[in-house]
């Protein structure tokens, strides 16, 4: 799935895990374990197994993202679409295995009066964010591997 590089918003990041890509997608695609290794999460409901199609709702930062899983190609990516208080948002994942590990990228376009008005406080926190997720996606998966 793509991201909207055309949105207010986009952000990217990059990681490499130590840590074979089957476990650091395990990690990524359990979502209702996500608050038990993300502070950034508070918590997570799920509706179903991560497929296209399925619901989850789950509560970062002040708000409460209702989500919908779009794509998903096991173990190499996962993508879903977000709404938060007038912002939209599209999230993609991609994990790579390479030599010791597994490369994780990950991409996030941000829509919506509120990220219009406020773009770059908006990109401030994105991507405060999406350094957290990885580095919060590393330690998790580095952890289950050793």
């Amino acid at each position: 799935m793509e991201i909207d590089r055309d949105a207010p918003v986009w952000v990217e990041g990059e990681i490499k895990i130590a840590a074979p890509t089957e476990v650091v997608w395990d990690v990524l695609a359990t979502i209702e374990d996500w608050p038990r290794w993300n502070a950034e999460v508070k918590w997570t409901e799920v509706a179903g197994p991560v497929a296209p199609g399925t619901a989850f709702r789950w509560k970062a930062g002040p708000g409460t993202i209702t989500s919908r899983i779009e794509a998903v190609e096991r173990p190499h990516g996962v993508a879903w679409t977000g709404r938060w208080l007038g912002i939209s948002v599209i999230h993609d994942w991609r994990l790579d295995g390479t030599e010791g590990g597994t490369r994780v990228q990950t991409q996030e376009s941000v829509e919506g009066i509120p990220a219009r008005l406020l773009r770059g406080r908006h990109r401030r926190v994105f991507e405060r964010s999406t350094q957290t997720w990885l580095q919060a996606l590393k330690v998790e998966a580095e952890r289950r591997t050793s």
